[in-house]
């Protein structure tokens, strides 16, 4: 009798790893290893990642860092076998934050873990996360799998993801310059993006949601629309920043990546404590899949605004005299972008956001 227990008997399958990570030089291989940041020095494999800044452009640079997941939206990912975007979303949610300082992405690196490791998703998922990268002008220099049993259960995988960009001190964002009047411009999100899908899973689970249902005046089906990749800002954010101007003297006053706490938390972070931002809810046009969950869940205006974005993913205080300009600028560049308000005086005992 062979009473011998093996790592492979133990549910982890150093064969299937090699396998990912041969799939993963394989997607890799041939892509561009130099953006306008640096470029990366040595190759994918090793126990981590170079990567050479280009510094002269900066006076007094400053590395800037984030770290996110995706969350629960992957648990609906998984569930219908649908991971071609969520890679993008892993990127999204680090890079968009990144850019709220005017710092320019450099690299990302990723971290996935599961029950089983399946060599096949972990290739649709870095294609993903690598075409994430390109689109936003930063490079994947390494990442980890990591293969669980008992920890997740089979079928289940969580991601995380790390970046570093780059700012000069003086072009640094940081909220200081807003004052009164100055405007707040919204860019139009892609859906959900990443935030919400508790909730949004607890409507499904409760067949509030057809999900071979097509949204009005679209071919879109439910699903596919609450997948929908979370949008990447980076170019055109970037681009606003270059030409207006960041840091102090510059019209770019503040920038806000609406995440978890969706239209609430958010604009509140990025505004000095004597300031608020009063955002008119007729200036955009809400997307229907939020008036559907709002129908369904029968929640106020108040906790929808508290746990999902509405239809604005980003958004840009900018000086009163340039706002229609930088609207403008970033409409010509491919965005929608909505005048949601503007930077008003705040009362004793008020709220930073209001939304009216």
């Amino acid at each position: 009798m062979d009473d011998r227990l093996t790592y492979r008997d133990a549910g982890v399958d150093i064969d299937a790893g090699n396998e990912a990570v041969e799939r993963i030089r394989r997607v890799l291989k041939g892509t561009p290893r130099k953006v306008a940041g640096g470029e990366e020095v040595g190759g994918i494999g090793g126990f981590s990642g170079l990567f050479r800044p280009f510094l002269k452009a900066y006076k007094d640079p400053l590395l800037v860092s984030s770290t996110d997941g995706v969350g629960t939206k992957l648990l609906l990912a998984l569930e219908h076998n649908k991971l071609a975007g969520v890679g993008q979303d892993l990127v999204a949610m680090v890079v968009n934050d990144l850019i709220v300082t005017g710092a320019r992405p450099l690299f990302f690196l990723d971290y996935i873990a599961t029950g089983k490791l399946d060599p096949g998703q972990i290739e649709v998922i870095i294609k993903s996360i690598q075409k994430a990268c390109e689109i936003s002008d930063c490079l994947l220099v390494g990442g980890e799998c990591a293969e669980m049993p008992g920890m997740y259960a089979p079928g289940h995988t969580d991601l995380a993801g790390f970046g570093v960009g780059i700012v000069d001190r003086g072009k640094v964002i940081d909220g200081s310059a807003v004052e009164a009047g100055d405007v707040v411009l919204g860019l139009a999100s892609s859906g959900f993006h990443s935030n919400g899908f508790s909730l949004v899973r607890k409507v499904i689970e409760r067949g509030g949601l057809n999900l071979d249902e097509s949204l009005p005046g679209s071919r879109e089906t439910m699903l596919d629309s609450i997948l929908k990749p979370t949008r990447l800002y980076v170019r055109p954010i970037l681009a606003l920043c270059a030409e207006f101007g960041s840091g102090p003297g510059g019209s770019i006053r503040a920038c806000a990546h609406i995440t978890g706490g969706g239209l609430i938390e958010n604009p509140a972070r990025v505004i000095p404590d004597y300031l608020a931002v009063e955002i008119r809810r007729a200036s955009w046009t809400e997307p229907s899949m939020f008036h559907r969950i709002k129908e369904i869940t029968k929640l106020p205006d108040s906790e929808m605004d508290r746990t999902f974005n509405r239809g604005i993913g980003f958004m840009v205080i900018v000086a009163e005299k340039q706002a229609e300009t930088a609207k403008s600028f970033l409409t010509q560049l491919g965005e929608t972008v909505y005048d949601l308000g503007m930077i008003i005086g705040r009362l004793p005992d008020a709220p930073p956001v209001v939304i009216i």
